[in-house]
């Protein structure tokens, strides 16, 4: 063990006994026991801490990758994936390096150690903007799964009308209601993210579940020679066709979006240096789970992959029990996002505490405040999914830009301002790529999504 090691520890422990009461200060207490009487919580396991950061990287993501097979080819989309993993750990390191030199306990500390108040409430507010966005979208796609949707005139029906028929119980609203009031509202409850570990072990457990059955469907239709060769590289064969490229860049660089939960997950671990041990293993696993389901899903349905591959679950697969099969795959991912809706929840909640009521006592203290922004998110959110028809088009811009803002520009911007004199040329030459590629994924991403929509507004158009 090094000095730096010791004196780490030191650090670490000594923070256990006191708090900071300017704009450094941790939303949450660093451990609750003294302060919140919480006496049998002697800090979070390995293993939990990894589900948890789990269960943040993959989310609705996870559909939109198979489809990046189908642009990049298996060798290049792959390649793409294990880049990604390496340069978040990488972001993730530069967070924790000067999180530990500048004492802080918070992302929104950290960005307020570097760049003052205001850097903090920039923060604040594009976890506010990606976190809403995010828990939004993905109580649409429950409703969708769930009781069906409607576009163009067709309509799809979900997994309880397919099953029972069309009732008053099982339309989209009734769903809803009951999913929020009966998974989400006692999941938001927690005021430990420790607490969510089982729950986030069972997420984890559901896409694999996914992953599973698209592997025996793919090994059935190798096993009778239908299965085609995938394709290993790009087809290019003109220009259009170079910058079609360039259009899933955005799903593969916030495929591995997790920094805003990373301080949180930190504060409660029962040892603060497994902290790097518990990031690579999540992204380890997430990175393993992430190529294989594009590896099998690309491979199970080749060209005809779609945008989102669980559409893809909607149709006949060809081989007997199909539509049980269809069912599993979107019930189980359903059962998926409800359980991932608490762990986005929960740094969104610590983040519009800190945005309203930067001088107040830590949030888990006090009970009132406690209750009413939980309420108030998740009411917002309800009604954002039932009620206003252009919120996903709307979250499709802000979305992808304050994704990536906290992915790596902030972390970045955090290492080239080098407050405490500690970053490297070779950090700062990597922050500045970190940058660059942030911003080239947002310009495409904003592009593409525009494009999109001027399509479908105006009933055709120009083909891309």
């Amino acid at each position: 063990m090094t000095i730096g090691d010791m004196t780490l520890k030191k650090e670490r422990k000594s923070r256990k006994s006191k708090h900071v009461v300017d704009e450094k200060a941790p939303l949450l207490p660093k451990r609750q026991d003294e302060d919140a009487g919480y006496d049998e919580f002697n800090g979070a396991s390995f293993t939990g801490a990894v589900f948890n950061l789990s269960t943040t990287i993959v989310g609705a993501g996870i559909m939109a990758l198979p489809a990046t097979m189908k642009v990049l080819g298996l060798i290049l989309g792959i390649a793409m994936i294990i880049f990604m993993a390496f340069l978040t750990d990488a972001s993730i390191e530069f967070m924790l390096r000067f999180s530990r030199a500048g004492k802080t306990t918070s992302y929104g500390g950290l960005m307020g150690d570097a760049f003052g108040k205001y850097g903090r409430i920039f923060l604040q507010i594009c976890v506010l903007v990606n976190n809403i966005g995010v828990l939004i979208v993905y109580m649409i796609i429950i409703g969708d799964v769930l009781s069906g949707t409607s576009s163009s005139g067709v309509h799809h029906a979900g997994v309880l009308e397919g099953w029972f028929g069309e009732h008053w119980w099982n339309g989209r609203t009734f769903v809803l209601v009951v999913t929020t009031l009966g998974i989400f509202s006692p999941l938001a409850c927690f005021k430990r993210i420790d607490s969510l570990r089982f729950t986030s072990a069972l997420s984890v457990a559901l896409a694999v579940v996914f992953l599973v059955i698209t592997v025996g469907i793919v090994v059935v239709k190798l096993i009778s020679g239908t299965i085609m060769m995938p394709r290993l590289l790009p087809d290019v064969t003109d220009l259009t066709s170079f910058w079609k490229l360039f259009t899933v860049v955005p799903v593969v660089v916030t495929a591995f979006i997790c920094h805003y939960n990373v301080h949180s997950i930190d504060n409660e671990l029962e040892d603060s240096t497994l902290i790097k041990p518990v990031v690579r293993t999540t992204l380890a696993l997430c990175s393993t789970v992430y190529i294989m389901t594009s590896f099998f899903g690309f491979l199970l349905f080749g060209d005809a992959t779609l945008d989102d591959v669980l559409a893809n679950f909607d149709t006949d697969l060809g081989i007997p029990y199909s539509s049980l099969l269809n069912d599993a795959v979107r019930v189980s991912y359903a059962a998926h996002l409800m359980l991932v809706f608490p762990i986005v929840f929960y740094p969104l909640r610590l983040n519009i505490d800190g945005l309203l009521f930067p001088s107040a006592r830590p949030l888990a203290l006090s009970n009132m405040r406690f209750a009413f922004i939980t309420v108030g998110l998740i009411t917002v959110i309800f009604l954002g999914a039932n009620f206003i028809p252009s919120i996903w088009d709307a979250f499709q811009f802000t979305g992808a830009t304050a994704a990536v803002c906290l992915g790596f520009i902030f972390p970045a911007a955090i290492t080239l301002r080098d407050h405490h004199f500690m970053a490297t040329k070779k950090d700062k030459i990597l922050a500045l790529f970190m940058i660059v590629l942030a911003v080239f994924s947002n310009v495409v991403a904003i592009y593409s999504d525009a494009y999109t929509l001027f399509k479908k507004n105006s009933g055709g158009g120009p083909r891309a």
